[in-house]
């Protein structure tokens, strides 16, 4: 650097000329509000560990002040009880002490008693004695008392008597009669006491015996059972809870179903709060909840339809348009029924259109025969064939509808997403659509083969492949997918169908594997099995929305007792809905009378269904790889080893089991040095992604190979 000043740019000077030319304003950035002496003041009181959590908010004053009087209130009570307790441990220690059981049980333990026993004798009559001489000295002090001060020294001598025996006779556990071993049946209001209801969370392994429960919300009756609301201990959380909801009933003493446990979220609550509800009584016994929608003479379908209630007898509504339902039990637990629901409240809209089939062949939904576009019902081959034709021509439609909203303008169609506006335009031709399959297994499983534009495979997996592009395509055009079947397990509905229907609902199956593989995978170790229900709660089961519902938006899945609705009240609403459907003008196809098939390209279904399944999974995998592979979602490309032990525990699988399953699918354990959490390495047993990837290729190789060409030689 030379020191000289080179000049400035044309654009710099013409830069400082307009600073320059304008004009300074000298105005200091305003003052930050300084807190006043009693904000300061409540801070420091709301942070201070010296002020007691009763004084640091109104609702803690107030359950505190609550407790103070049912304190005061119970303490005459409780301190007779004390002082009977006293005087009967009292009199119980006596006994013991002049009848010599101490040295009587020494002497029996030395094997010494017949030798002891002149002093045995001896000692027990001195201790008579020392009892006499105590008692007239007692006796004797009263009165003398009596004599010099009146009566108020008998009161004075009760009062200190009783305090005695009062404080000799508290409850303290491990001492002998103090604390009944059976003291009869537990009621709810006992159960609800705060001591007690600490004590079931220790019971049930949720806390520590060192660790207690912060009452948010005092135990108060709500409805037809008892809630309270409580804080677990630091690092505690409320998913815990609901896990091992079970053990807490049991602790309780009552019945896993009369046990709600929810986690209070949002900005009153977080992850260590937790509320409970326990029913007085079963909450799902008593006769059918009659079904909502027979006293209405038309619903919208886009509002949510009335499912059933919960526990609480709050009102569950199921939201249909914008996604699917599918519904699984095992026979004769309300099945049908459960899914007739949804479709009464479809079938009272006449602007929308349903496809009716029924695998089972009855009469259960003979009615809507009435109002159905198109309607199967059978399980012979020439129905299973008429199914695979009519979800073509759906299929086909949801194209349709895709090319006719690409060239609606922003203001009709702003979201590239049916309104409702655009459903009830007759011109537009987008009604909201439903596929209601009732027994779809016997659908998804018929063994005949196709070869469909130079493609071969199964009529029940082109089925499937129909349902899948349905269910993840059609909810943007308005189509709803309604599935039912007594037979849920893998090899019935494929994974990848399962993975796009949005609401779950599983009434009682045979085993939690049934039940995960309705609600979704691990949803047993989360609190929520459907073979735990009892065969007597008919039409009872497992909920899980796609969204929100009146139990909760966050809520993951709640036990729902559905409304009943029996044949002759199921063929007055479909009656119902011919009648708005003719009034309306919008009664077509199947109940018009017109079955004609409408002209489809083939080849440009095949091309979508083609399309689509690149997005989903090749093959269905058998369990438990599927179930690992889901577990593990990205982790499987990022992550070099899994620990047999944290794929046994995700799973909620016996390792030895699981180790043999995986065995068969020549995936076999090894051991691998891996750190723990405290940093330390150590040699565990488990799986090398890499051998799980190959698993995968090997198992989808033998799964395609079994559909080609040498799968149709005999």
């Amino acid at each position: 650097m030379s020191g000289e000043t080179l000049p400035a740019p044309a654009q710099s000077q013409d830069v400082e000329r307009h600073i320059f030319d304008a004009e300074l304003i000298d105005d200091g950035l305003p003052p930050e509000p300084q807190p006043n002496w009693l904000r300061r003041f409540m801070n420091w009181w709301q942070r201070s560990p010296r002020i007691p959590a009763m004084l640091k908010s109104w609702q803690a004053a107030k359950h505190a002040a609550m407790d103070a009087l049912a304190f005061v209130l119970r303490s005459p009570w409780r301190f007779l009880a004390a002082v009977g307790r006293g005087a009967a441990t009292a009199v119980r220690g006596w006994r013991r002490w002049v009848r010599v059981h101490d040295y009587r049980d020494a002497a029996e333990q030395s094997e010494k008693l017949a030798d002891k026993f002149t002093e045995i004798r001896a000692l027990t009559l001195f201790r008579w004695k020392v009892t006499g001489v105590v008692a007239l000295s007692a006796a004797a002090a009263v009165t003398v008392a009596y004599v010099v001060y009146g009566g108020r020294a008998l009161w004075v001598a009760a009062g200190i008597g009783s305090a005695a025996l009062a404080v000799f006779g508290r409850r303290k556990d491990g001492a002998p009669g103090r604390k009944p071993v059976l003291a009869g049946p537990r009621t709810l209001t006992w159960t609800m006491d705060p001591q007690v209801l600490v004590d079931a969370f220790r019971d049930a392994k949720l806390i520590g015996k060192d660790e207690t429960l912060r009452l948010v919300e005092r135990a108060a009756h709500d409805g037809a059972g008892w809630a309270v609301t409580v804080d677990l201990p630091a690092t505690r959380k409320a998913a815990d809870v609901i896990k091992h909801r079970e053990a807490l009933a049991s602790a309780l003493a009552v019945d896993e179903l009369q046990l709600i446990v929810e986690r209070v979220r949002g900005r009153s609550g977080h992850a260590g709060r937790a509320f409970l509800w326990v029913a007085d009584e079963d909450p799902y016994s008593g006769p059918p909840l009659r079904f909502p929608l027979l006293d209405v003479e038309f619903w919208d379908a886009w509002r949510p339809i009335p499912f059933g209630r919960d526990a609480r007898n709050r009102r569950i509504d199921l939201p249909l348009v914008w996604t699917s339902l599918v519904v699984g039990a095992i026979p004769r637990q309300g099945k049908t029924c459960a899914s007739r629901l949804p479709a009464a409240g479809l079938i009272l809209d006449p602007y929308t259109q349903l496809y009716v089939f029924d695998g089972k062949g009855g009469k259960d939904w003979q009615a809507a025969e009435a109002v159905a576009h198109r309607y199967v019902c059978g399980d012979e081959q020439e129905h299973a064939e008429a199914v695979q034709d009519y979800l073509v021509e759906l299929v086909a439609e949801v194209q349709a509808r895709f090319s006719r909203m690409s060239t609606l303008d922003d203001e009709i169609c702003p979201e590239s997403k049916i309104t409702p506006d655009i459903s009830r335009d007759r011109d537009l031709g987008m009604p909201i659509t439903a596929v209601i399959i009732d027994e779809v297994q016997v659908y998804l499983e018929n063994p005949t083969r196709l070869e469909i534009e130079g493609k071969k495979a199964t009529l029940g997996a082109y089925i499937a492949d129909l349902l899948t592009y349905l269910a993840r395509k059609g909810p943007a055009v308005g189509i709803v997918v309604i599935l039912a079947t007594q037979r849920p397990d893998s090899n019935t509905i494929p994974s990848r169908l399962r993975a796009v229907l949005g609401s779950r609902f599983a009434l009682r199956v045979m085993d939690w594997r049934d039940s995960n593989i309705v609600l979704g995978e691990q949803m047993n170790t989360r609190g929520f099995d459907a073979s735990t229900l009892l065969p007597s709660h008919k039409g009872v089961g497992i909920l899980r929305p796609d969204g929100d519902s009146d139990a909760g938006a966050d809520t993951v899945a709640v036990t729902v007792r559905t409304f009943y609705m029996h044949n002759a009240e199921w063929r007055t609403i479909c009656e119902r809905g011919r009648s708005l459907r003719e009034a309306a003008g919008t009664l077509t196809g199947h109940a018009a009378g017109d079955d004609s098939p409408r002209v489809i390209d083939q080849a440009a279904v095949v091309k979508a269904l083609g399309a689509d399944a690149e997005d989903s999974t090749p093959a269905d995998l058998p369990e438990p790889l599927a179930s690992v592979v889901e577990h593990l979602g990205d982790d499987l490309d990022q992550r070099e080893f899994v620990p047999t032990a944290e794929l046994a525990e995700a799973l909620d699988v016996d390792p030895g089991t699981f180790a043999k399953q995986m065995g068969q699918l020549e995936c076999r354990p090894t051991r691998h040095r891996v750190p723990d959490e405290e940093g330390e390495v150590r040699r565990v047993r488990g799986y090398f992604t890499a051998d799980i990837r190959s698993a995968i290729d090997r198992v989808t190789h033998e799964i395609s190979a079994s559909d080609g060409p040498e799968a149709d030689q005999p």
